[in-house]
């Protein structure tokens, strides 16, 4: 269950001051990117730097970096334990996501880093994250619709959600790709705290730095790419006179070329998973905003080789599934639908039936083979595999499902 609010996790922080400064990221896109890309930037730059994003990928302990390696097990489950046992004693009764922020809190604190970067779970304002207090910059990513049962039913709604993190005298660097609606909302609430904004414009990177604009230039990116660098660039720009005066952002730039964030547009090969050689692209898009991501991808990337794409997909249930894979999935493509198990630390997060997305996958003209295939994620990907045939073959629809095929593939060459 999810329940957003301030009061549980203050009483859980209350004996604990944070003793390092925070960069605070919102949005409904964007926000982990972002996220790797300013840890992967101050650990270039020698700043020792922590990192916590949600949902975890494949362990619960993965959402939590140090210096841009995953924190040792030992150290969460011990941390992890102080917060339980204190949520106890206190009869705080506080959320899965509540003791995991106190967590990584508290291992940023025991870790001894100087800067966290950190990013909302949901939406912003009564989001456990924002019990931060000393932040160095705030960042609004690309916002859409999403999670409207608990944000708000409007774009305006979710976006002042998401722009309540928000701090007067902090200064902010917000998405300059986001829609009209956002913007106007977001600069009513930059006004309203007289704070000192960046809209960033990734088609204008030399207005951030030069060797952003090379870098633009040299890599093969895509707009929401450059959107995501350009966010990150521009706080770090802002941060960087607090933490490192002497630090030079264009030296560090360059760096941005060798951030890798796992189950974004994530080529890799199955083996021995499955016998395909080639490899698979694996996306964690789950909303109508991700999915154009992927979808834009997809049709720069491998339809123009002539085949047809092959998918295999899940959804989290709640999600619109026609809004989520009818824009992507087209005439002739086929489609394995699975779904993913139960996810840790998120009992109430379940799959949508694949018989039930199945019926609404069919719907789309003239589509391919379609097949249900229950739960089985290695029955599903070897159809998959078997009908793609050495062609393109896509794995989205779901974090959860990435997740889900990234620990099977972790298994299965530990076995090996």
């Amino acid at each position: 269950m999810i329940e957003l609010g301030l009061s549980r996790i203050s009483r859980l922080l209350q004996q604990t001051p944070l003793s390092w400064k925070a960069i605070h990221i919102a949005g409904t896109n964007g926000k982990g990117s972002i996220s790797a890309y300013l840890s992967h930037l101050l650990t270039s730059g020698d700043v020792r730097c922590g990192r916590f994003t949600s949902p975890h990928l494949i362990d619960r302990w993965d959402c939590i970096t140090i210096g841009e390696r995953v924190v040792q097990e030992s150290l969460f489950r011990q941390i992890e334990e102080q917060v339980k046992l204190r949520d106890q004693t206190l009869g705080i009764g506080a959320s899965e996501f509540e003791l995991l922020t106190a967590t990584a809190f508290e291992i940023f604190n025991h870790e001894q880093v100087e800067v966290g970067v950190v990013e909302v779970g949901m939406g912003g304002r009564l989001d456990a994250t924002n019990i931060l207090n000393d932040v160095l910059v705030s960042v609004i990513a690309k916002i859409g619709l999403d999670h409207q049962s608990l944000l708000g039913d409007t774009i305006e709604h979710i976006t002042r959600e998401k722009a309540g993190i928000l701090k007067p005298g902090v200064p902010c660097v917000v998405d300059g790709t986001n829609s009209p609606g956002v913007i106007a909302t977001v600069d009513d609430r930059v006004k309203e705290l007289g704070l000192d904004a960046v809209y960033t414009q990734p088609e204008a990177p030399s207005n951030l730095s030069p060797l952003l604009a090379h870098l633009f230039r040299t890599l093969d990116l895509l707009p929401h790419q450059r959107a995501n660098m350009s966010c990150a660039t521009a706080a770090l720009r802002l941060a960087l006179p607090q933490i490192r005066p002497d630090l030079n952002l264009d030296q560090l730039i360059p760096e941005l070329a060798h951030v890798q964030w796992p189950g974004r547009l994530q080529k890799i090969a199955l083996e021995p998973l499955t016998t395909r050689p080639e490899p698979v692209l694996l996306d964690g898009a789950h909303n109508t905003q991700s999915a154009e991501v992927l979808g834009e991808y997809v049709d720069c990337k491998l339809r123009p080789q002539g085949d047809h794409i092959t998918w295999v997909i899940a959804a989290s249930r709640g999600k619109d599934i026609t809004t989520l894979f009818h824009p992507i999935i087209k005439p002739g493509d086929r489609v394995a639908i699975t779904a993913f198990g139960p996810v840790d630390g998120m009992p109430w997060v379940k799959a949508t039936d694949p018989e039930e997305v199945a019926s609404n996958i069919r719907m789309i003209p003239e589509i391919g083979e379609v097949q249900a295939i229950g739960n089985d994620i290695l029955a599903a990907i070897n159809w998959a595999s078997s009908q793609a045939n050495g062609g393109p073959l896509v794995i989205a629809g779901s974090l959860y499902l990435v997740s889900d095929v990234l620990r099977h593939l972790r298994e299965a060459r530990r076995q090996a």
